[in-house]
């Protein structure tokens, strides 16, 4: 898809927000990463879409309910645009695992329907995420993959990331990756 404007795709937990072993579950348990609300404000002021992309198994697994999810969506969305910046939009897959969708990373199906969705530019677009799935997903849907060493990022070996894509960006975080990516100075 080339139509439409270049966007930038967000993991959520372990991008945005702290990624917690038994889930983010209600917004009392939403932390946000440092630096992520300076970084949303910087690009509020770019034209790129900011979309989150996630898969929230919580759901799927009858931990949290889709009502539940969407609430704790809201909440960040206002907290980030209280604070200057923006997410345009939130995707996510509410499926486990095994239940084999074609929106669960590492498949593009979120990305692919963000984009038809809002007519984006793939291929000028990034998707910055902390895992392997993000990174394959990015790959699939012919966006460009950058990886930050936050959340799961951290642990990631280097031949892990070897195969992804020669267009891989790495840095240690959100704040990092956008000033890296959009030239930004202090």
């Amino acid at each position: 898809m080339t139509s439409g404007r270049a966007a930038l795709f967000l993991d959520r937990d372990g991008v945005i927000n702290s990624d917690r072993p038994d889930y983010v579950r209600s917004w009392a348990g939403f932390e946000f990463l440092p630096g992520v609300l300076e970084a949303l404000r910087i690009l509020a002021a770019r034209p790129h879409p900011v979309i989150v992309v996630s898969n929230q198994s919580a759901i799927g697994r009858g931990l949290v309910s889709r009502e539940t999810v969407d609430g704790i969506h809201a909440s960040m969305r206002e907290a980030v645009r209280r604070s200057g910046g923006r997410i345009d939009a939130v995707y996510y897959c509410p499926h486990r695992p095994d239940e084999n969708c074609e929106c669960r990373k590492p498949r593009p199906g979120l990305i692919l329907r963000a984009a038809a969705d809002l007519d984006l530019d793939l291929r000028g677009s990034y998707f910055i995420g902390d895992d392997l799935k993000d990174l394959q997903s990015a790959v699939s849907a012919g966006v460009r993959p950058v990886l930050v060493r936050t959340g799961h990022g951290r642990s990631i070996p280097a031949g892990d990331l070897a195969g992804v894509s020669r267009s891989l960006e790495v840095f240690d975080d959100l704040l990092e990756a956008v000033k890296g990516l959009f030239g930004v100075r202090v």
